[in-house]
This record gives C-alpha cells, sequence and structure tokens, in this order.
C-alpha cells in the first residue's frame, strides 16, 4: 500500500516536537546537577537548572531575529534579481503560489557543486539559494523538485525549528565546557574537598555525575539535532511531492546530488544541515551513519517511491536511467509517424 504524504507529515512532526522537548531536558538535568556538584545541595541547583535553560532560549531568540543573514553571509551568496535568471525565479515563484508563501528572496551561490538551502525565521522573511552547480546540472522539472522540498521547509516553519534546536545543542556544549574547565583549574577539587570534610559521600557521586553528564550530553544532544534534521527532510520531501504531485523530479535531482561527490566549498559544519543535501559529505564522508546531518539519498528516493505505490530501487542511478527512458518514450510519442 503506498504512504501517503499527509501520513509522513503527520508522523514527523510528532517525532521533531519530542526531539526538541528532549534537547531541553538535557540542557535542564546538566544545569541541574551542575548546579548540585558545584552548591553541595539539590535546592541550590534550581537557579542553575532555570538559568541554563534561559540562556539557551535567550541565545534562540538572537538567532531568531539574525540567523538568516549570518548563515548567508558565510555562505557567500549574493541576492539576484528576475531579469539575472528569469528561469530560476520562475520555478521559485511557482513553488511559493503552490506552498501558498509569499516570495522569498532569492540568493545564488558560486559553486560547482549542485546544492541549496532556504533560511529565515517565517515565511515573511525567507530566502532561498542556489549554487550555480545546481542551475547547470539540474533540468526544471528536477529543479522544481528541489525548490518544492526548500518552500516546504518555509512553509512547515522547518528553519526556525532547526534554528532554535541548533543554538540549544550549542547551549549544551557551552554550558559542559564551563564546568569541565571550572573543575580542571580547581573549582571541583575545592567543592570535593569540602565535601570531603563534611563526610559528604553522596555529593561525592554527584560530582562525578555532573562530570560524566558533562562529557556525555553534548553528545546525546548533537544526536538529537541530527536526528531532528533527518526528520526533517523527510517531512520536507513529502510535502515537496504535494506541492508538485510530482515524485519523479525530486527523485531524479536527489539521485543526480548524491551521486554528485563534490565538496561544497562554502559550507562547513554549522551550516551544513541547512542544505538539500551533506554538502560537505565528499570530504568528511559523514553521508551515512549517525552522525550524518541528512538521511541517505537511496532512503529519501525509495521513500517517495511509497508515495507512488513503486518498488524500492538499489542504486540511485536506476532512477536516472528510468528518467532516462520515460523521457525518451516522451520524444518518440511526439515524432511524426
Amino acid at each position: 500500500m503506498a504512504t501517503t504524504f499527509y501520513s509522513q507529515i503527520g508522523a514527523n512532526k510528532r517525532n521533531s516536537v519530542l526531539l526538541a522537548v528532549l534537547v531541553t531536558l538535557i540542557l535542564g538535568v546538566l544545569g541541574l546537577f551542575i548546579g548540585w556538584a558545584l552548591f553541595g545541595d539539590p535546592r541550590a541547583a534550581i537557579p542553575s537548572t532555570i538559568t541554563a535553560i534561559g540562556l539557551g532560549l535567550l541565545a534562540s531568540l538572537v538567532s531568531y531575529f539574525a540567523g538568516d543573514s549570518l548563515v548567508l553571509a558565510t555562505s557567500g551568496a549574493r541576492e539576484i534579481g528576475p531579469d539575472d535568471l528569469p528561469q530560476l525565479h520562475n520555478v521559485v515563484q511557482e513553488m511559493a503560489l503552490a506552498a501558498g508563501v509569499p516570495m522569498p528572496k532569492v540568493y545564488l551561490i558560486d559553486d560547482t557543486a549542485p546544492n541549496a538551502f532556504a533560511t529565515g525565521r517565517d515565511p515573511q522573511h525567507a530566502s532561498v539559494a542556489i549554487t550555480t552547480g545546481l542551475l547547470q546540472k539540474l533540468d526544471r522539472e528536477e529543479l522544481q523538485g528541489v525548490m518544492a522540498h526548500e518552500l516546504s521547509h518555509v512553509r512547515n516553519y522547518d528553519i526556525r525549528f532547526s534554528l532554535m534546536v541548533g543554538v540549544l545543542v550549542g547551549s549544551v556544549a557551552l554550558l559542559a565546557d564551563f564546568f569541565l574547565r571550572f573543575t580542571f583549574w580547581g573549582g571541583g577539587r575545592r567543592s570535593r574537598r569540602d565535601s570531603s570534610e563534611g563526610g559528604g559521600g553522596l555529593q561525592i557521586v554527584v560530582f562525578l555525575v555532573a562530570i560524566a553528564l558533562a562529557i556525555l550530553a553534548p553528545i546525546a544532544a548533537r544526536l538529537v539535532q541530527l536526528a531532528v534534521s533527518r526528520q526533517r527532510e523527510y517531512l520536507a520531501d513529502a510535502s515537496g511531492v504535494e506541492l508538485t504531485r510530482n515524485p519523479y523530479g525530486l527523485e531524479r535531482a536527489l539521485a543526480k546530488i548524491t551521486l554528485d561527490t563534490e565538496p561544497l566549498e562554502a559550507a562547513n559544519r554549522a551550516t551544513q544541515h541547512l542544505y538539500f543535501d551533506n554538502p560537505i559529505k565528499a570530504a568528511t564522508g559523514e553521508s551515512l551513519g549517525l552522525f550524518s546531518t541528512h538521511p541517505a539519498a537511496l532512503d529519501r528516493i525509495n521513500r517517495l517511491r511509497q508515495l507512488s505505490g513503486e518498488a524500492s530501487v538499489a542504486d540511485p542511478r536506476l532512477v536516472l536511467d528510468a528518467g532516462e527512458m520515460q523521457a525518451e518514450l516522451g520524444r518518440q510519442a511526439l515524432r511524426p509517424s
């Protein structure tokens, strides 16, 4: 039975919300144990817990208003108008109308690696950035699939969501790093000495748990962030099909981009989760596995094929071969007999 994109959207939204709550809980638990370890009293740790969560939320508010400008600047993107690339603007406008969102600003990244991303805090303040390689290597139908995917991110508020989760993950890392540095420079030794003098065996255990959490929490939070990113990619794929009513263009775009191993020079670890496909996969080997920012392209392709009730494929090249066969049949049908 074919899986409907409505069921995929519902499942991914529920999973993503649960993962965001988990990141916040990690931040709160880390703040609790650090405060308990430093002050020797769980009641004294309540302010540190509230502060830990509050700092993460404050950082999210700052990134909410300035994050998109920073991402575009670090990516080397320049804004272009309708007269610069009319076909690109036409495709973006088509997909924006289908998604029911305002026309976003369009940016171009001068790089031959095919990729794209969307950014902005909401549909009224959205931008899409496309590499020159994407325009050179994809046909119009495939470009529509990619733009439908990116504008689905805009319509579904994925960019705001992933940005806030990313900042919370950074807050976990900063808090853990502060505690470990404080411990290394003597604060932890004084805390253990005070506990020993007062016979606080429990305090020593709490302190050791806090150290373990400070080491493990950033890793756990990072895994949560990556899981959120992967779930959002599945959601945007399903939503993109809803906009185009054509999974084949998106399937072929995924196949072409994943088979192109050229890394995107403007991308980095802080921005790679925003892109249509992992832009530094060829340089790092992180296109698969637990620490990948994106699901495997073949998995995404096969989920799209489920939407139309088609059999899964074992290699992205088979999607391109089938697409070329369909194109040839279409050309033959147009020829005079």
